[in-house]
């Protein structure tokens, strides 16, 4: 089902959500592919397990699902780091001689081998990114480093609230059948949105001091990040791109925003690519345009999806926007 971390370029372009079911230990651990690692079935009964996985480019998004207690060796390539949160609060597995409580991440390096106790009916969602990735995403987005904190111990405590939030993110990727639409652009900022997800997770920008402008540079900061957004309609342009190009983490960016505007950046950034396409609706000329049209001229590729942030910001469809358009007016019969 899935390929080594060496490969996830090539596969980026189909970049679509992918299911497997084994009924055997075995089986399922040959499912993760790029990986070494052996499992052992501890408990008598019949194994049932299943792997939904997402490769983005340099990221692969999985969640493994298991009915009997296994122990797991395993080993990530080495330029890559793995991370695991317990999808259900009921039961909990281990690393090492170490407990993953329900509010507690996992993690590791790759190039070392580690052990996983997992109990049956166990759920576990994963993440394994690339180390260069990670760190670059770390110092031009985040301004916070995981890494030495996380090495620490191997178990990283974690809100509940955040937790809550990181799950609810993995379950809207992993049940997103239409990411091989997704552009290039498209994919590196859902990247980009789980690998902000995993740092508000493990809390580091919490850590850090946010950087406050004065007052007008926050409004200078707002103006520009629209600017942007509207130099560049035609792809949806994410925080982690604004954080980059306006040189700002990623907390000062939403502490402007919400200091401004009283709203996230990405919900602003939505909004002014929402009200410029039914602009572009409101003026089309009759049969000249449709709502496909005007979405992708501002970077909407899912139609649904589309339709669905449009009538919730504006309470029309925007087809009912297309049609409520005035024909031209007909030329006067001369007398």
């Amino acid at each position: 089902m899935t390929t080594d971390l060496h490969s996830l370029s090539a596969q980026a372009a189909a970049c679509r959500v992918e299911t497997s079911v084994a009924h055997d230990a075995d089986e399922q651990a040959r499912n993760l592919h790029g990986w070494t690692q052996t499992y052992d079935q501890l408990t008598a009964g019949r194994f049932i397990g299943k792997l939904t996985g997402l490769h983005l480019d340099d990221v692969h998004v999985f969640c493994e699902t298991t009915s009997q207690t296994l122990r797991q060796t395993c080993e990530v390539p080495s330029d890559a780091y793995w991370f695991g949160v317990p999808a259900a609060d009921e039961s909990i597995g281990r690393i090492g001689p170490q407990p993953i409580d329900r509010d507690a991440l996992a993690f590791q390096r790759g190039g070392v081998e580690f052990e996983l106790l997992t109990p049956g009916g166990y759920a576990i969602f994963g993440v394994v990114v690339r180390g260069e990735t990670l760190q670059r995403h770390a110092a031009s987005v985040e301004h916070a480093d995981m890494l030495d904190r996380a090495s620490q111990t191997g178990i990283v405590p974690i809100q509940t609230q955040n937790k809550a939030r990181f799950c609810g993110l993995l379950r809207a990727v992993l049940d997103d059948t239409a990411h091989a639409a997704l552009s290039e652009r498209a994919r590196r900022n859902l990247q980009s949105s789980v690998l902000s997800s995993l740092f508000d997770l493990c809390g580091t920008t919490a850590l850090e001091p946010v950087a406050i402008p004065a007052r007008p540079r926050r409004q200078w900061i707002v103006s520009e990040a629209r600017d942007y957004v509207i130099a560049n309609r035609e792809r949806p342009v994410g925080v982690p791109e604004l954080c980059e190009h306006l040189h700002v983490s990623r907390r000062t960016l939403q502490y402007c925003f919400q200091d401004v505007l009283g709203l996230a950046p990405a919900n602003y950034l939505r909004a002014i690519r929402l009200n410029g396409a039914r602009r572009e609706l409101c003026g089309a000329m009759p049969g000249k345009l449709t709502v496909q049209d005007v979405a992708a001229a501002w970077g909407f590729w899912h139609l649904s999806q589309f339709a669905t942030d449009y009538r919730k910001l504006f309470g029309v469809r925007p087809s009912d926007t297309l049609k409520a358009v005035p024909a031209p007016a007909s030329p006067q019969l001369a007398h």
